[in-house]
C-alpha cells in the first residue's frame, strides 16, 4: 500500500503553505511565482500549554468601554465614508495601489489634516521609499506642511518603533510595508518573509497603543496586494486605490473593514496641487452636453451604498474586416457581448457586418448586471441613428430571453436621479415606490424598452 509522504524539511510556499522537496518558480498549488522558500528545520512537538497571567481580565461584553473604541476621522471626508467614520484606536489599515496613483499624496493630506485637528494629536510618517527632502517637497507642493506632522525616513522596524515612542503619535503611516524590514527575521525587504514579520510586528505595536496605523502597500501586475496573503488577514481595513493613468478621477474601494461597510468608495480628484474630495461625483461620469446625440444612454449605478450616474456610450459602423471589432472600455465585456446576441437574436437587431464599440465617460467601470438595459438602449440608438432623452435614466438586467430583470436598491437609484433632475427612469416591473418629481416606465422585455425609448422626450 502506498503511504503518501509529507516533507520534513525543504521549501514553503509563503502565499499558500504548500510544501514540497525541492526549490520551484511557480507554486503548484496557489500559481504565485517567486514564493517557494526554503524553511528550517522540522518544528519540535507541541507541549502542553501552561496556564499563564492574562493581560487584562475578563468581563460581560455589556460592560466593556465603547468610548476607547470610536472611530476619530481623519479630516478627509471621502475617506472617512470608507473607513466608516474614521481610524478606530489600534486599527491597522492597508491602503493598496498601482506606483504613482496618489497613495502618498492622500496620507500626506491625511497626516496634516490629523495634525492640525484639535483632538487629532501629533501624526507620524514614515517613508521608506523617498528621502525626507523629497517628501517635504511634495508637502510644499500640495500645502501640507504642519508643526505637529512629524517625518521620518527608516526602513528598520526597530528603528520605527523608536520613533513612536519618541512622538507619541496619535496615527502612524508608513510608506510602504514592503520597503521595512527586521534584524528578528531572515530574507531581503519586500521579500514574503519579511513583509510577515513586519506586519505582524506593526499590528502588534497598534494594538498594545491603541494607535491607528495605515500601511502602504504595492500591488502585483494583476492588481491584487502583493506579500503573503496573510498580510490581507493580519490588518482590520483593506483600501483599493485606484485610477486610470490618463484621468483625474482616483477611487478608493473597501475591499475589507472590520469596522464598517466593507464595499464603500470614496471619490478624489488628483489636481496639480494636491487631491480634493469629490462630494458629488455624478457630474464626472456623465456628459456635460446639452444636446441629445444618438448612443448615448444614462443609467445609475451603486458602488457599495453609493449611487452613481454613469454615461454608456455606443458606437455602430459598417465594418471592412472579416471579424468585426467589438471594443468594450469600462464595461463587462462579456456582458456586452451577451447584451448584443440578446438584441440579435431575439430583437432583430444585425451586428453580423459592424463593428460596435460601447464605453463609459469619465473613466468608470462598471460590471453590475443593473447597466445592462443602458447598455441595449445606447447600442439600438447608435444603431438607429436615434436619439434618447436625456431626462431619462435605464436601469435593469437583460435575460437572455430578452426579459427585463429586477435589480437591487432600485429606490435609492431613483432617488439619486430624481436629484439631479431626471424626470423618466425605465425600470423593471414591480420597481416599488417611486421617488416624486420622476415618472417610471416599467418594461418586461427588451422589445418593450425599445419601442418605449422612442417616445419619452
Amino acid at each position: 500500500m502506498a503511504v503518501a509522504r509529507r516533507a520534513s524539511a525543504g521549501y514553503r510556499c509563503g502565499e499558500c503553505g504548500y510544501e514540497t522537496a525541492k526549490w520551484l518558480g511557480r507554486c503548484p498549488e496557489c500559481h504565485s511565482w517567486g514564493s517557494i522558500e526554503e524553511r528550517g528545520d522540522p518544528s519540535p512537538a507541541v507541549a502542553n500549554v501552561v496556564a499563564g497571567a492574562p493581560s487584562s481580565s475578563a468581563k460581560p461584553i455589556a460592560h466593556v468601554d465603547l468610548e476607547s473604541a470610536r472611530a476619530l476621522p481623519t479630516g478627509v471626508g471621502e475617506l472617512d465614508r470608507v473607513l466608516g467614520g474614521g481610524l478606530v484606536p489600534g486599527a491597522v489599515v492597508l491602503l493598496a495601489g498601482d506606483p504613482g496613483v496618489g497613495k502618498s499624496t492622500l496620507l500626506l493630506e491625511v497626516a496634516h489634516r490629523w495634525a492640525t485637528a484639535t483632538t487629532g494629536g501629533p501624526a507620524l510618517y514614515v517613508t521608506g521609499e523617498e528621502s525626507a527632502g523629497q517628501v517635504r517637497l511634495r508637502a510644499e507642493r500640495t500645502g501640507n506642511v504642519a508643526e505637529d506632522a512629524y517625518l521620518a525616513a527608516e526602513s528598520d522596524l526597530g528603528a520605527v518603533v523608536t520613533h513612536v515612542d519618541q512622538v507619541d503619535p496619535g496615527v502612524l503611516i508608513v510608506d510602504s510595508i514592503q520597503t521595512m524590514s527586521t534584524a528578528q527575521s531572515e530574507g531581503s525587504p519586500g521579500g514574503v518573509t519579511q513583509v510577515r514579520a513586519v506586519a505582524a510586528g506593526l499590528v502588534s505595536l497598534a494594538k498594545e497603543r491603541d494607535l491607528p496605523v495605515i500601511l502602504v502597500g504595492h500591488v502585483t501586475k494583476e492588481g491584487s496586494v502583493a506579500g503573503p496573503r496573510l498580510l490581507e488577514h493580519l490588518v482590520d481595513v483593506v483600501l483599493q486605490f485606484e485610477g486610470e493613468k490618463h484621468s483625474t478621477l482616483r477611487l478608493v474601494r473597501g475591499v475589507k473593514n472590520r469596522f464598517g461597510a466593507a464595499d464603500e468608495i470614496g471619490c478624489f480628484e488628483l489636481v496639480d496641487d494636491g487631491i480634493v474630495d469629490v462630494v458629488d461625483p455624478s457630474g464626472l461620469f456623465v456628459n456635460g452636453g446639452s444636446e441629445p446625440v444618438p448612443g448615448t444612454a444614462i443609467t445609475v449605478t451603486v458602488e457599495g451604498k453609493r449611487p452613481l450616474l454613469c454615461e454608456v456610450q455606443a458606437l455602430v459602423s459598417d465594418s471592412t474586416l472579416a471579424q468585426p471589432r467589438r471594443a468594450v472600455s469600462g464595461l463587462d465585456a462579456a456582458r456586452v457581448n451577451m447584451v448584443l446576441a440578446v438584441l440579435e437574436r431575439r430583437i432583430s437587431v444585425p451586428f453580423g457586418s459592424k463593428d460596435v464599440y460601447t464605453a463609459t465617460v469619465g473613466g468608470m467601470k462598471v460590471t453590475e448586471p443593473a447597466v445592462d438595459l443602458a447598455a441595449a438602449l445606447a447600442v439600438a440608438s447608435a444603431t438607429e441613428e436615434a436619439t434618447l432623452s436625456t431626462r431619462l435614466v435605464a436601469i435593469g438586467e437583460i435575460g437572455l430571453a430578452g426579459e427585463v430583470r429586477r435589480v437591487t436598491g432600485v429606490r435609492r437609484r431613483l432617488d439619486e436621479a430624481a436629484r439631479l433632475g431626471f424626470t423618466h427612469a425605465m425600470v423593471p416591473p414591480d420597481a416599488g415606490q417611486t421617488p416624486d418629481g420622476i415618472r417610471t416606465l416599467e418594461v418586461a422585455s427588451l422589445a418593450e424598452a425599445l419601442h418605449a425609448m422612442r417616445y419619452v422626450q
